[in-house]
């Protein structure tokens, strides 16, 4: 069963439990500034192996510092649903471990 859209009002209201995540068109996303690039990749691949996981894949940015995740639900015809915050929470749980900001 394809995942449900939310509204633009939970959406509001869940990104508040994710400090640094924003809205950006029909996605949530977050930019992340690490001490290293190789701190950058390492978050890079911690990232995936979560999204392999939950067989939830979001668009990954690695930059020389910096990781930008955007993540949507295909499923849901690219809309915002349970299943991209549950992955922006997973990511929130392991970026601090690697010196993300």
């Amino acid at each position: 069963m394809p995942a449900q859209p939310l509204t633009a009002h939970d959406i509001e209201a869940r990104l508040r439990d994710l400090p640094g995540w924003e809205p950006d068109g029909d996605r949530i996303a977050r930019a992340y500034t690490l001490p290293s690039h190789f701190a950058a990749a390492a978050l890079t691949v911690h990232i995936a192996q979560i999204q392999d996981e939950l067989d939830h894949h979001s668009e990954l940015t690695l930059g020389y510092r910096t990781v930008r995740v955007t993540v949507n639900s295909h499923d849901a015809g690219g809309a915002v649903t349970a299943k991209d915050f549950a992955l922006a929470g997973r990511i929130e749980e392991i970026a601090a471990g690697h010196g993300a900001t």
